[in-house]
């Protein structure tokens, strides 16, 4: 088996569930006693979004490569970053290490083929929906990508700032995000990806009508097939 790097801590909640999801995923495909051999580095939330939101992405970057080196001497054998927003400076990560990091775009993409979707939406921060770097790499595999309006933006980061990083899981904002994934449907998407581990806590398959991509989820599976190959 092996070793699985995690940069975690973007937020501790959403680390919590990478962790319990390998090791998890490991007793249910090994049996047994068996557990997920990880190493990981859990950085401040609260430092690295300072520097999101004064638009220092070399700090980010600074942070996240101090991060991945540190997991990379514990021993792991290629790296995952726990979160959507700060893949932004992945190619920068990845540029740090000798071994390789498991773009979470790339595990999403594959997963929306498989489903065989054209078009897909994005539920994520405002940061990651009103940027590039995610939209564009899913591009890269030949998925058309839809995003909310600009306007629900801010009542997304609320949901996921203000609730779900502190583990509140609230039914109004259920409703709110089954809402926008119906918005979502109608402009054309044929599924939509959870972009961000949080959003995993409130809304699952059972809550909407199209196909859901839990992006958590299918990143950790994508790290098991690896790991365990």
């Amino acid at each position: 088996m092996q070793t699985i790097g995690l940069v975690g801590g973007m937020s501790w909640e959403s680390s919590a569930v990478y962790y319990q999801q390998l090791n998890a995923g490991v007793e249910e495909r090994v049996g047994g006693l068996s557990s997920a051999r990880t190493a990981m580095v859990s950085v401040d939330f609260a430092e690295l979004t300072a520097r999101q939101r004064a638009d220092d992405w070399d700090g980010v970057a600074e942070l996240l490569v101090g991060a991945a080196q540190g997991v990379e001497r514990a021993g792991a054998d290629f790296l995952l970053l726990c979160t959507t927003t700060f893949h932004r400076v992945a190619d920068q990560v990845e540029a740090a290490v000798s071994v390789p990091v498991l773009h979470l775009a790339d595990v999403v993409a594959e997963a929306a083929k498989a489903h065989r979707l054209e078009s897909v939406g994005l539920l994520a921060t405002a940061s990651t929906m009103q940027a590039d770097f995610f939209v564009d790499r899913l591009a890269s595999h030949g998925l058309g990508v839809v995003v909310p309006d600009a306007r629900h933006h801010e009542a997304v980061d609320a949901v996921i700032y203000d609730e779900l990083v502190h583990g509140k899981v609230l039914d109004d904002s259920r409703r709110a995000m089954v809402s926008l994934v119906d918005e979502l449907w109608d402009a054309g998407a044929g599924g939509v990806i959870l972009g961000c581990t949080e959003l995993e806590l409130l809304l699952s398959q059972a809550d909407c009508d199209i196909p859901v991509l839990p992006s958590t989820t299918l990143h950790v599976a994508a790290a098991l097939d690896r790991a365990l190959a």
